[in-house]
């Protein structure tokens, strides 16, 4: 057997490979919504067996995309960090929905279309909704986009004027552009994009529907985006 001469080519193809099952890829889409799921959750979403399940969050422990912690009988699993789920969201843009296969029922389908209007991308806003804040912020000169994402000075005070605390400390990055998979462009991530969504969820400007990682603009938020960033409210339903 011949040895590849890449250093990394062994790691690289053993990430791959965790990824490589569905029920695996449809763990790691399920826990981009932020929170810690259980194992018997997670099995019940996927439609699997807890034994199966068990199973398979215990490769992607071991593989280094989930983090757990056990609490009583319960055992919790979430994703491993923020550029774990880049990875995931980039790779789930990257492959795109398939055209060939539409819903196979009414509920299916409301909840697909719940979340391409909007959603939770781990702990930051995706789909039509945090295109069109992405846009208006850019729109407005708070956000650069034509040398990588970086908010302006203007940016920087917008955030504080509106009471968006945004903490200055670790390595991740201020702004950042995360690639969505059902627009294909990119939306506000980074820690200013975490700390709209949280600010957004908290003043309830926005609200999870389901028990996927969909979300809808409220009343208040439409007022809000309106007031604060000129978004039409048609466009966040």
């Amino acid at each position: 057997m011949t040895r590849s001469k890449e250093p990394v080519a062994p790691a690289l193809a053993a990430l791959a490979g965790l990824l490589a099952d569905e029920t695996r890829a449809a763990f790691a889409l399920a826990l981009l919504d932020g929170r810690a799921w259980t194992a018997g959750e997670l099995a019940r979403w996927a439609g699997v067996a807890p034994s199966t399940a068990s199973e398979h969050l215990g490769k992607l422990v071991a593989g280094g995309l989930l983090t757990e912690e056990r609490q009583g009988r319960h055992r919790y699993v979430r994703l491993a960090d923020a550029r774990t789920a880049q990875l995931i969201e980039d790779l789930a843009a990257h492959a795109g929905p398939r055209a060939a296969e539409p819903p196979r029922t009414l509920r299916e389908s409301s909840a697909g279309s719940a979340m391409a209007r909007g959603r939770t991308c781990y702990d930051h806003l995706a789909g039509r909704l945090g295109i069109a804040l992405t846009d208006a912020l850019t729109g407005r000169g708070l956000l650069r986009q034509d040398t990588g994402f970086a908010l302006t000075d203007a940016g920087l005070r917008w955030f504080g004027d509106t009471g968006i605390a945004l903490a200055r400390t670790g390595r991740r990055p201020l702004a950042r552009a995360c690639l969505d998979w059902t627009e294909r462009r990119p939306h506000l991530a980074g820690t200013a994009g975490a700390a709209l969504c949280r600010h957004a969820l908290d003043a309830g400007w926005c609200v999870r529907v389901g028990s996927r990682r969909a979300v809808k603009v409220t009343p208040a938020g439409e007022r809000a985006f309106e007031e604060l960033l000129g978004i039409e409210a048609t466009a966040l339903r």
